[in-house]
This record gives C-alpha cells, structure tokens and sequence, in this order.
C-alpha cells in the first residue's frame, strides 16, 4: 500500500517539485546543467509530439463524420461548439486584460535564444500555405499544421471508393493510437521533466522571476472557467428559454464524475445517461450530440491555451497588442478542438504552440504541478458546455418537430 501511495502521479509531482527546489536554491554547476539537459531534451519530446498530435486528431476527427452527423444537427451542433468555444477564449482574454499578471522576467541560457521573434507568428499566418507539405511539420509552423489537418480530414471525407475510404480514416486513427501511446509514455516519465523545470525556474526567481504573477495567472484561468460556467452558459440557456442552474442541478451527477475524473470521455456513459433521465432530451439528441460534443466542445482547453500563451509570451519580453491576444483567440479555438482525446492535450498543445516559435517553455514546468486542479476544472466546464449544447439543440428540436393529432392533421410545436 505505501508503494503504491509512493507511485500516486501527484505524489511523484510533489517529490519532483521539492528535489527541483533544493537543486536550484542549492545545487552546484553540474547539477544546474543536467537540469538544462533533460529540460532540453523534454522541449524537444513536446515539439516531436506536439505538432502531429495536432494534425492527425483533426484529420481523424473530420474524417470520420458520416454524411448524417453533417446533417442540420451536425452543423448546429459544431456552430454552438465553435461559438461557445471562441467566447471562451474572449472572456479569458478579457479577465486577463483585467488582472493584467504582471510579467515573470524569465531568463535562461535557454531565454537566450529568443531573438527579436516577437513578430514570427505573425509569420505563421502569413505563411498559413506552406510551401511543401512537410515544411510546416519539420519547422513545427504549428497554424499551417491546422491548416493541413483541416483540409486533409475534409478530402478524406470525399474519397469516392468507400474502401480506399475506410482504410485511409483507419491509417490515421493508427496513427493517433501510436501518438497517444508515447504521449503516456511521456506523461509516465513527467516527474524528471518538472524536477529539471523547477531547477531552472527557481534560477530564473533569483533573476527576478515573480511568484505572484504565477498566482495571477492561475487566478485567469479559474475565473475565465468560472464565469463561462456560471454566467455566460447560464445567460444562453435562458434566452433559449431553459432553466440553467435547475438543469446544472440535474447535471450534478455527471459534473462531478467529471471533475474527479478529469476524463470528459469518461463521463461520456454517465452524462448521456443524466441527460435523459433527469434533464428528459431525447435520445437522439444525447447519443449524437453529446459524443460529438465530447469530441470537439473544449470550452476549458481553449482558456487555458490562451492564457498561458500569453503569460509565457509576455514572461519571455514579447509584447502582445490586443490584435494580437484576438488573433490567439482564434488559434486556442481551434486548436482546442483539435484536441480530442489527448491526455494532458491543452498542456501539450500550448508547449507545441509556445516552442514553434522557439519561446523557452520552462515556465511551464511550475505550471504543471498544479495542472491537475486546472484540469479538473476545465473539464467540469467542458461536460457542462457539452449539456448546455445538447439542451439547445434538444429544445430547438422539440419546436421544430410536427405533433401528430390525427392521421390527417399535423400542428407544429
């Protein structure tokens, strides 16, 4: 039992956490520089990882759409999803704007390297076309990625021959499972990544690095999750004329299921089942919208993509506009949605994300002690967006439908 107490990921992380710490208050050159080398060799597992987990779960994802699930249900289904998705990347941008953390001033050897690039992602989407199909994977210009994912994942969706079809979709679906399999085996070895993450930032603390901007940026990305839960999703369902906060009462079961769990799929059986005994949607509604939405609906990820882009950006010396912050608005959106499946995707997505455009990410390695209370929840806010929709849709559904009176005479809703 004490072994397997030991072994617990978040115990492992506190161990980590507090080796890091004495390292870098206390350990010599060589120890500092072993750090530098597994920090390094972490970023480069992020990069490697990063971009195809991204272009191969877009392709999976619009792949694998049957003609029915783009019908009327389909597209209103992935409209809500997107909108309530770009409006929570803009309340996060507009709570950050309020709480404006103040700037970490991080520096490294690894800092070093950012030259003058505060302009190359604007690069990026200059070059949204790339100029080979694998350039774009081999620079790890992650919004060309997007780019390749979305209109590959389209054009598979048009193969005439269903069997060239099918074996295509399952090639990449392949694909995706080999990512996720190093993905875990990555997530497994973590501990000695945040020991040398931690050893580098305390370093950076005592170059000036402010711990109080850490609690302010966690401070976004909760209140960011917060008021989209409780204040914008709410004010959507009642001007579609449905109760909010009886319907979150009824979704309780399953919002808690998903906050210990931090698995939105996982919850999956148990949010379908809720939302048809307690909150009566039909079944065709719930066994359609809620996988899809499972799939694609990252109201969470997308703040959390967002906010820590920005903070990372900012705490390296980039200055960020406000076109700027909108522009990443859009990014988070989609690349939230391309984050199906992932463990730890947002983390992953937001480190591919920072290191296409060659920004130190070791600051992420404070942050990731502390993601799993940030998971938890995001996805009790994904799982309740992911009601909320199916509610609309359900609703909407319901009015749209003909009531049979008699054999002869239909009356719509």
């Amino acid at each position: 039992m004490m072994k397997k107490f030991l072994l617990k990921p978040i115990n492992l992380y506190f161990v980590a956490v507090i080796l890091g710490l004495l390292n870098g208050f206390y350990g010599n050159e060589n120890l500092h520089h072993v750090a530098e080398l597994i920090s390094n060799m972490f970023i480069r597992m992020f990069r490697s990882l990063g971009a195809p987990i991204i272009a191969v779960s877009l392709i999976t994802i619009l792949s694998s759409f049957s003609d029915t699930e783009i019908s009327t249900t389909g597209k209103r289904t992935i409209t809500y999803t997107i909108v309530t998705t770009i409006v929570a990347g803009l309340v996060s941008m507009m709570v950050y704007l309020l709480i404006h953390p103040q700037i970490s001033n991080a520096s490294s050897t690894l800092a070093a390297s950012v030259v003058s690039q505060n302009t190359s992602y604007l690069k990026h989407i200059a070059n949204i076309i790339p100029s080979n199909f694998f350039s774009p994977f081999i620079e790890n210009q992650v919004i060309s990625i997007l780019f390749i994912g979305i209109v590959i994942g389209f054009a598979i969706r048009l193969i005439p021959d269903p069997e060239t079809k099918k074996t295509v979709v399952l090639f990449f679906k392949g694909i995706q499972s080999i990512l996720f399999t190093l993905t875990k085996w990555v997530v497994t070895i973590l501990p000695i990544g945040i020991f040398a993450f931690v050893s580098i930032s305390v370093a950076q603390y005592e170059n000036g690095f402010k711990i109080e901007s850490l609690g302010q940026y966690f401070t976004v990305i909760l209140l960011a999750n917060l008021i989209q839960g409780f204040v914008i999703l709410p004010v959507w369902l009642k001007y579609k004329g449905i109760k909010p906060f009886r319907s979150m009462k009824q979704m309780m079961p399953a919002l808690s299921v998903a906050f210990f769990s931090k698995s939105s799929t996982g919850t999956l059986p148990l949010t379908i089942e809720i939302a048809e005994k307690r909150l009566g949607l039909q079944t065709s509604v719930t066994r359609f919208v809620l996988p899809l939405c499972t799939t694609i609906n990252m109201n969470g990820c997308a703040a959390f993509i967002f906010t820590t882009v920005i903070y990372v950006m900012q705490s390296n010396g980039i200055d960020i506009s406000i076109g700027t912050m909108l522009l990443w608005v859009f990014v988070a959106t989609i690349a939230a949605i391309g984050n199906a499946g992932v463990p730890m995707g947002c983390y992953f997505l937001s480190a591919s994300l920072l290191s296409s455009m060659k920004i130190p990410i070791e600051l992420l390695g404070l942050i990731l002690p502390f993601y799993s209370v940030i998971d938890m929840v995001e996805t009790s806010l994904n799982v309740w967006s992911d009601s909320c929709v199916a509610n609309v849709i359900n609703k909407e559904m319901t009015q749209s439908q003909p009531l049979l009176v008699n054999n002869d005479v239909t009356i719509e809703c």
